[in-house]
This record gives C-alpha cells, sequence and structure tokens, in this order.
C-alpha cells in the first residue's frame, strides 16, 4: 500500500563563539526511485543565504550554501513529502560466479571493494563465510545480517561517529551505522556488492494521519542480486514503504548528512532532529 509521509529534518548548530564565516553542504533531499516518489522538497538556511544544488558522483543530491558573515548559530530545515509503496519481489539471483564476473568488470566493483570504514579482521571474514555456506545472495544476505544483529546489540549513544566495524563488534554494541557498516564489510568479504544507504524510517508503522511522531536518520544496505536490492540489517527486514532513501555509496563518508567547515574558536555541537508526519 502505497503511502505519503512528510518529513522535517531540522539541524542546529550552536557555536562557542561567533563563527567569522562557514561553508556548507548537507544531503537531505530523498531521492525520486521505483517505490519512492519525491513530490515537494526544499532546504531553508537562518541565517537567510543563496543555497545551490548539484548531483554528486553517486547520484545523491547534494544542497551547497556559504556564510560569509559573523553569525552566532546555523539552522537548517529540510523538509519533503515523499510517497512509497511495498518493495515488488526479489529479484531472481545470479549464481557467485556471474557476481564475481559482473562485479570485476563494472561500477559494481567499487561496492564489492573495502574502504577504511568497511574493513574488518579476517576471522569475522571467516565466520561470514560460514554462516553464508551454501547459500544464494539472497539467503546469504540474511544470514549474514542476522550473524550481526545477533551479535551487536542496538543501543544508541553506544558509539561515536569514527567507531570501526570491528570496534563495534568487539564491543557488541552499536547504533544503526555500525551495523550496517560491518554486514557491508562482511557481505563485501564473500564477493558479493553491497553499498550503505542514508535516509529515514517512520518509526511507526501503522500512524495515525496527520499526527507527527519523532524519529531520527537511518542507515540500512543495498546488496546487489541481479539487482540492488534492499535490506535492513538493524530491524532483519526488506527495505519497504517505511524506509525513505536519501543517499546512496560506498560508506557513511558519502553520505553524510551535514559536512562543513567553519571560521571561528572550536565548539559546540549540532543539535538534530526529525519529525515525521503521516498525511495518507
Amino acid at each position: 500500500m502505497a503511502r505519503r509521509l512528510r518529513i522535517r529534518h531540522v539541524t542546529r548548530v550552536a557555536y562557542a563563539r561567533p563563527a567569522a564565516s562557514s561553508h556548507n553542504e548537507v544531503r537531505m533531499t530523498p531521492l525520486t526511485l521505483p517505490g519512492q516518489t519525491t513530490l515537494d522538497a526544499r532546504v531553508t538556511v537562518t541565517p537567510a543565504t543563496a543555497v545551490w544544488s548539484y548531483w554528486d558522483y553517486w547520484g545523491t543530491q547534494v544542497t551547497g550554501f556559504d556564510l560569509l558573515e559573523p553569525h552566532e548559530d546555523l539552522t537548517i530545515t529540510a523538509s519533503s513529502l515523499v510517497e512509497t509503496s511495498a518493495p515488488g519481489p526479489l529479484p531472481e539471483p545470479p549464481g557467485w560466479a556471474e557476481v564475481a564476473e559482473r562485479s570485476g568488470g563494472s561500477r559494481l566493483l567499487e561496492f564489492v571493494t573495502g574502504t577504511s570504514r568497511t574493513t574488518v579482521p579476517k576471522k569475522l571474514v571467516k565466520k561470514a563465510r560460514e554462516a553464508a555456506a551454501g547459500l544464494g545472495p539472497h539467503e546469504a544476505t540474511v544470514a549474514v545480517s542476522g550473524m550481526v544483529a545477533d551479535r551487536v546489540a542496538y543501543l544508541p549513544g553506544a558509539t561515536s561517529v569514527n567507531t570501526s566495524p570491528a570496534e563495534a563488534w568487539a564491543q557488541r554494541a552499536g547504533v544503526c551505522q555500525d551495523i550496517t557498516h560491518l554486514t557491508i564489510a562482511l557481505l563485501r568479504g564473500l564477493g558479493l556488492p553491497a553499498r550503505y544507504v542514508s535516509g529515514y524510517l517512520h518509526p511507526e508503522r501503522e500512524a495515525e494521519l496527520h499526527r507527527p511522531v519523532a524519529g531520527q536518520s537511518h542507515a540500512w544496505i543495498e546488496y546487489w542480486a541481479g539487482d540492488w536490492c534492499g535490506y535492513d540489517p538493524t530491524n532483519r527486514v526488506r527495505a519497504d514503504e517505511s524506509h525513505v532513501v536519501v543517499a546512496r555509496g560506498r560508506d557513511y563518508d558519502d553520505v553524510t548528512p551535514h559536512k562543513g567547515i567553519y571560521r571561528g574558536v572550536p565548539g559546540g555541537e549540532p543539535e538534530v532532529t526529525v519529525e515525521f508526519t503521516r498525511v495518507a
């Protein structure tokens, strides 16, 4: 069943002392894809300034802006209206030999090669291969994702943005970013192309119409099995009409919602709020 979601994503940055200037880019605009249509989207900034947008290498819409006058704080508000629908049947998967052949001769290679955020010890890759032994790509993804979710409990605040997959595995706790990075690293260890997805997950599947619900940004994976297929390892489900895709890349560094530099004294932490309203 199709649903329409209104999403309001607000990032507030209060500097320790006024910033002389700042330069920013944000990835907060949902994509239009099969099963997902962005009906309206805008990014506004306070203090008011001109904004521009472009598409990055990974196919994400990026909004950029500069503040060249001193400012004590910064507020970025991304508002969107998105219609989503349930995913169709999974594609008939190729065999592992075909996956390897396709991965070596196309842009899929970028999603089967490890990065600094998706590197894990060989012993963990060995565990993943044992969990996936005899399985096809779809079943292997579920098995490896389950192995990660069984080991790493979802615990907000347990890690930082710079926590490595190996550290999250060792401490047995993390957030969706850690679980996603771990799952991607292990699937790539099997030779299966996998990419990081940044977006939103409505926290209440059967939410009342027109009632705002507090939520947050979310991360999950897409793996290639004849086509790209979404899977949410944190919640152990296929990505569905409750998931809204904003950006996709090799890891978090390719999809960071807000990147910026400013001229001023160090200090000040961003405050982020996300609000969902189901309107249809």
